[in-house]
């Protein structure tokens, strides 16, 4: 195939040119050495690609359909070859994120602004997902990258975390007095029994059950022998919180993405005698030894931030 695609080569340019003297001179070979190459090249293709004459050449039906081929197949290299010299001189290439809508607001922006700031060729897709969906995408290769909570199904892949999260049960100090008023006792009695009379009586707000947030709550919860008699199930993160700050009811939510209603006293924490074991949030990749330039750009930035 190598010598083929040398004589065709010779052929284009020789038809380019329309004199094989020219053509020699471009190809910096010698006039027989292209004639040779020609006649060679009829010989493989049983057919004739150029008429002679003492003013030169020209092509043959056959030859001018070869070289019309052969011109968008040189095009196309040319072409080709463009695209990676703009690659190595401005840095162009892409990169697909999988991550949730929570996480997405909340974790990365931060990342992502740092990563265009410094490579803003490089084209960023973010496919939001549930973090199951994005494991799965990273294991059968669909996706580059994933920020995920920590899950126990990481086969084939890389966890970096960069930060810890804390679940949390909140809402508002109104919401809590119209509970004890309801239930006719004082809110020191909604305390008692590590909030015995607010799991039996509140409405709890929760992510779908399918979530994997939601599935790490309902193992602590089973874990602690808590149960909980009434839930709104809600499909994001924002939501609840929003729900939570116009009081109907106590939301389960990550600590970490309300602390400024928390340190105002928009909301407040509904403390537990055993807290929700914090859990880490981390940036995964395939297990693999050719990343592309864009992944390994975007693990630099993650190795440099810290959150």
């Amino acid at each position: 195939m190598e010598g083929t695609l040398n004589l065709y080569h010779i052929f284009h340019t020789v038809a380019q040119t329309g004199n094989i003297s020219l053509a020699a001179k471009e190809l910096y070979i010698s006039q027989p050495a292209v004639s040779k190459s020609i006649s060679r090249l009829e010989e493989l293709l049983h057919t004739t690609l150029f008429y002679r004459s003492s003013r030169g050449v020209s092509l043959t039906a056959e030859g001018s359909l070869l070289a019309g081929q052969l011109r968008k197949a040189f095009d196309s290299i040319s072409y080709g070859e463009e695209q990676l010299r703009k690659i190595n001189e401005l840095g162009i290439g892409q990169i697909t994120i999988g991550v949730s809508t929570t996480l997405c607001k909340y974790v990365l922006l931060p990342y992502l602004k740092r990563f265009t700031q410094e490579n803003p060729h490089i084209r960023v897709s973010i496919a939001c997902q549930p973090t199951m969906e994005t494991v799965r995408c990273l294991q059968n290769g669909s996706i580059d990258i994933g920020l995920i909570g920590d899950v126990s199904d990481k086969k084939e892949l890389l966890f970096h975390p960069v930060m810890e999260i804390q679940d949390e049960f909140v809402t508002t100090a109104r919401y809590l007095q119209n509970l004890s008023t309801r239930l006719g006792v004082t809110q020191k009695q909604l305390y008692e029994d590590n909030h015995a009379l607010i799991f039996q009586n509140g409405m709890f707000l929760m992510l779908n059950e399918e979530n994997i947030s939601r599935k790490y709550i309902d193992s602590y919860l089973t874990d602690k022998k808590i149960s909980i008699s009434q839930t709104i199930e809600i499909s994001t993160m924002d939501l609840l919180i929003e729900f939570a700050r116009i009081d109907m009811g106590i939301a389960c939510v990550i600590g970490n993405f309300v602390k400024k209603d928390l340190e105002s006293g928009t909301l407040i924490r509904l403390p537990l005698a055993a807290p929700v074991p914090g859990r880490k949030i981390g940036f995964a990749r395939r297990i693999q030894n050719d990343y592309s330039i864009s992944v390994r750009k975007f693990c630099a930035i993650q190795d440099r931030m810290e959150l």
